[in-house]
């Protein structure tokens, strides 16, 4: 497996799997940065992304953990606000994580489901979001789910997981003037 900017420069902007996982291309890193530290300020300035998956989870590596001497993989996950961390470095996570854990690493079967039932593959651009996001009360199924924009989805999740954190559950959340 290539190091990150091999994997960048050689795979940036493909698309694996119908949708199912994507690598950033590397004029979208800033971008990328911007998404995921607007929801997840802790980890401006130390993370680089690579990838992300239909559900719009973003995939980055993180200079302030390692794996094998690496950097490490952390998924940023919209839908539930959580950043998870990945046993793994930019290698493993291809050469192990996706291929003998392809459904934790990327929910794959819940895709096969939402594809069977008629739905869409994401292009570069798209992910399959959640209307109303799971730390929000939403339900982890296919009716909540739509088609949408990924740079749009992220900015508003962003705003509601940065508004979200450390408040009771129940309080209610104000984005206007955001």
């Amino acid at each position: 497996m290539p190091s990150l900017n091999e994997l960048l420069s050689s795979f940036g902007g493909v698309s694996f799997n119908h949708g199912l996982y994507r690598i950033v291309g590397a004029k979208d890193l800033p971008a990328w940065s911007d998404r995921i530290t607007r929801g997840f300020p802790a980890f401006a300035g130390r993370i680089t992304s690579f990838g992300y998956d239909w559900l719009g989870r973003t995939f980055a590596v993180d200079t302030k953990t390692t794996e094998e001497g690496e950097p490490g993989v952390v998924m940023f996950e919209p839908g539930t606000g959580q950043a998870l961390q990945i046993p793994a470095n930019v290698q493993t996570f291809h050469e192990v994580e996706l291929q003998d854990y392809e459904d934790a690493a990327l929910a794959s079967n819940f895709y096969k489901a939402w594809r069977g039932s008629g739905g869409a593959a994401p292009t570069y651009d798209q992910c399959i979001g959640y209307n109303v996001p799971l730390f929000l009360g939403g339900k982890d199924e296919s009716e909540n789910l739509e088609l949408t924009d990924l740079e749009v989805y992220w900015h508003i999740v962003g705003q509601l997981i940065a508004k979200a954190r450390d408040l009771p559950p129940g309080t209610p959340i104000n984005i206007k003037g955001e």
